[in-house]
């Protein structure tokens, strides 16, 4: 159950096995079906996740009950509010299962106490927390700055994983657009091959 995450961490950091093994033994599985909620708007965050298995959406809904999709998450990401886990405020946003999936969770009371006992993971969160920060602020840097269709584009170069398994209103939530307009941009791609 934990070998990929096992994985996942020793891309990041050298650590033990012992000390590996305790990390990982902290977190519980948890199985989703498509459209199942792992959090809703209201409720506190009180799990961050380890993706194993299928695809998520993080996103919250506007007054007009249109979703705005946040971000997505799938296999060998991480997944949580981190408002609400850290502040364990209410949440703002709801995370939802696009497929039925699997997901690996710990507490923030153990996330916290392994944090004293494994410095090394405290790195590692460190290091994966930077890096999200730096794949925002590139986001939104592009949506000040960038026409919707070079932002689709970008998103089907970065993202691949991820493009084919999403369906247009998704993909338009995301970037912001409305899912007609994925409908002209991808006819248009295929037009000109």
């Amino acid at each position: 159950m934990t070998e990929s995450l096992k994985k996942h961490i020793r891309e990041y950091i050298d650590i033990s096995e012992e000390k590996l093994e305790k990390y990982c033994n902290a977190f519980s599985l948890r199985k989703l079906r498509k459209k199942e909620f792992l959090l809703k708007e209201g409720e506190i965050c009180r799990h961050e996740g380890f993706i194993l298995k299928g695809c998520f959406k993080v996103f919250r809904t506007n007054d007009h009950a249109d979703e705005q999709i946040l971000h997505f998450g799938i296999e060998d990401w991480w997944l949580s509010d981190m408002d609400s886990f850290i502040n364990q405020i209410p949440s703002k946003l709801n995370i939802q299962a696009i497929e039925d999936s699997e997901i690996l969770l710990i507490s923030k009371e153990d996330k916290e106490k392994l944090y004293h006992e494994l410095p090394e993971i405290e790195r590692l969160m460190r290091l994966k927390f930077q890096l999200s920060i730096i794949a925002l602020q590139r986001r939104i840097i592009d949506n000040l700055n960038k026409p919707s269709d070079e932002r689709y584009q970008d998103f089907l170069r970065d993202y691949p994983q991820i493009a084919h398994r999403l369906t247009n209103i998704q993909i338009a939530a995301y970037l912001g657009v409305t899912p007609e307009f994925i409908s002209r941009i991808r006819r248009k791609i295929v037009n000109k091959n």
